[in-house]
C-alpha cells in the first residue's frame, strides 16, 4: 500500500504502527528527522486511530507517513480526515521544520491525489489557516483553486475527475 513519488515514499501507517508513531516509539529501523512526529502528526493519528476503533481499517483513506528516498527519513505525514463521502474527502498535511521549502507536501498531496482518484473519488478539500502562505502555495502547485475564506481558515478544492 506504499506509494513512491519522484522523492518520496508514501508509506501507509496501519493501526498498530500508529500507535507506535503516537507514543513516539520508533521501531528497529525507523529513521524520524528531528521533530517527526510532530502536533500534527500526532492529531492525524490520534484521528485514525479513534475511526479504526469505531469503523475499522481506513487505508488507504488514513495517514500516510512520508519518507525523503534517499535516506529513508521521515519528514511529515500527509492523509485523509476521513472517509469519503459522496465522492468528497478531507485532507491534511504536515512536515517537519528542516523538511519544509523543498516541494515535498506539494508532492506527497500530488502523490494522495491519485490514491484518492484511484479509489473513485471526484473532489479532494483542504483548508490552511489565514496567514499559512506557505500552506497555500503548496496546495495550489498541486491543483487546488480557493474556494472560500472565512475569519480563521482559507478553504481549498481540487476536482480529480
Amino acid at each position: 500500500m506504499d506509494e513512491e513519488t519522484a522523492r518520496l515514499d508514501l508509506h501507509a501507517v496501519d493501526e498498530a504502527e500508529a500507535r507506535r508513531l503516537r507514543d513516539a516509539a520508533p521501531g528497529a529501523g525507523d529513521l524520524w528527522a528531528d521533530g517527526y512526529p510532530f502536533g500534527g502528526d500526532l492529531a492525524a493519528l490520534g484521528a485514525l486511530l479513534r475511526a479504526t476503533e469505531r469503523d475499522g481499517e481506513q487505508r488507504p483513506f488514513g495517514y500516510h507517513q512520508i519518507r525523503v528516498r534517499a535516506d529513508g527519513r521521515a519528514v511529515g505525514g500527509v492523509g485523509f480526515k476521513g472517509q469519503p463521502v459522496e465522492g468528497v474527502v478531507e485532507i491534511g498535511y504536515g512536515l517537519v521544520e528542516s523538511a519544509r521549502g523543498r516541494g515535498y507536501a506539494a508532492e506527497a498531496v500530488q502523490q494522495l491525489m491519485k490514491i484518492a482518484r484511484a479509489a473513485g473519488v471526484t473532489t479532494i478539500r483542504a483548508d490552511t489557516e489565514l496567514d499559512n502562505v506557505a500552506s497555500s502555495v503548496t496546495l495550489q502547485r498541486a491543483g487546488f483553486r480557493q474556494v472560500g475564506a472565512d475569519a480563521e481558515l482559507l478553504h481549498y478544492e481540487a476536482d480529480i475527475v
